[in-house]
């Protein structure tokens, strides 16, 4: 319960904030609306923890290598990031670049007249949808090729896939050949310029694997001097490795959050216009995600449910599919994304669990 204490003091400031809202904000302000509000609030906070679970598995999955100092910043200076950054700033940043307008215009724009805001922000979805699928595809896909992976789930498949993983650039080709069949399904007028979003997805995915790896070092003979030169004050090795492979790691979850939040904000324009609702209830996900997250790490659940890690990379991988889809103009219910990670997941608990009783009966016998 002490891992989710902060979430659940955020989320009771969030819905008293909510209720405030709705009850002194709008041409129907009062009772009704304040409940309404509350319950929107709720119901888009609920929408993008199903959406992003397998997120928090996929964080844990990077987070569990790091030390204390780079999980803290990940849970204060992320979450901000996260919050703010991502489910406030990005969507106003979009709308303000698209529509040649001020970030203040936009603002205003977005509190007086969410409407209009929430048009002109659909109205650049495929652009999104481009980006932040590539992004998430490129994930599935290197995870997926993986062929150090120490298990695999669906062995016939993921075995000879990994085969594949030989091939450089395999992940990037099929990436590129899913952005031009999505680019041949959209408008002309703007096939373009949705190519040139699903190209930046892929440029950002790999400068960010660029970055890890300058920062990390290029060697493990430069790891070793590393950890041989630089040593903390009471005499224990600090490798510089695991600082600068922080910052990497950093950076690519942060853009993972990223991609995510697009699917979670497009979403909740469906349910309500209201930028601040909206804020409100995608905050209290993120924050349970973070929360989750480290959870997950302390916990040592991906050590004890082999194959949870793939199953979240799986519900990415539909949720990469989702997104290319919807940028042709397809139309895929939230609830239908949401349930299709939960699906993966709940489905990769039960096939972990029934793998370590497995392992358990062969140890028994063994032993006899």
């Amino acid at each position: 319960m002490k891992h989710f204490r902060f979430s659940i003091l955020f989320t009771i400031i969030c819905l008293a904030i909510s209720a405030y809202w709705g009850f002194t904000h709008g041409p129907q302000a009062g009772l009704m609306t304040m409940f309404k509000a509350l319950a929107i609030t709720a119901i888009l906070a609920v929408m993008e923890v199903s959406l992003s679970f397998d997120n928090a598995v996929v964080n844990a999955s990077v987070l569990k290598h790091w030390n204390h100092f780079w999980r803290t910043l990940f849970l204060t200076v992320g979450i901000v990031i996260a919050v703010f950054g991502m489910r406030l700033i990005f969507p106003l940043l979009i709308v303000g670049v698209t529509a040649d307008m001020g970030m203040i215009e936009v603002a205003k724009l977005a509190l007086n007249d969410p409407k209009t805001y929430s048009e002109k922000l659909m109205a650049h979805h495929a652009e999104i949808a481009a980006f932040g699928g590539m992004f998430l595809l490129l994930v599935f896909l290197n995870f997926l090729f993986d062929d150090e992976k120490d298990e695999h789930w669906f062995h016939w498949l993921e075995s000879k896939l990994a085969d594949l993983g030989n091939i450089q650039a395999i992940s990037v080709f099929i990436s590129l050949c899913a952005l031009l069949v999505m680019a041949n399904f959209v408008p002309e007028t703007s096939r373009l310029v949705v190519t040139m979003a699903g190209i930046w997805g892929i440029v950002v995915y790999v400068g960010v694997q660029v970055i890890g790896h300058l920062l990390e070092g290029g060697s493990h003979d430069d790891e070793q001097e590393a950890t041989e030169q630089t040593t903390s004050n009471n005499g224990t090795p600090v490798t510089g490795t695991i600082i600068k492979g922080g910052i990497g790691g950093f950076l690519y979850l942060e853009v993972l959050d990223a991609s995510f939040s697009f699917d979670g904000v497009i979403g909740a324009f469906a349910i309500t216009s209201d930028v601040v609702i909206i804020m409100l209830g995608l905050a209290i996900g993120a924050i349970f995600v973070r929360s989750m997250t480290v959870y997950l790490v302390e916990k040592g659940t991906l050590d004890a449910y082999v194959y949870l890690e793939h199953g979240a990379h799986y519900a990415i991988g539909a949720l990469a599919f989702i997104m290319l889809a919807s940028g042709t103009g397809l139309h895929i219910p939230e609830v239908v994304t949401g349930l299709i990670g939960v699906a993966f997941i709940v489905w990769a608990v039960i096939s972990s669990i029934s793998y370590s009783k497995k392992q358990s009966l062969e140890t028994t016998e063994k032993g006899n």
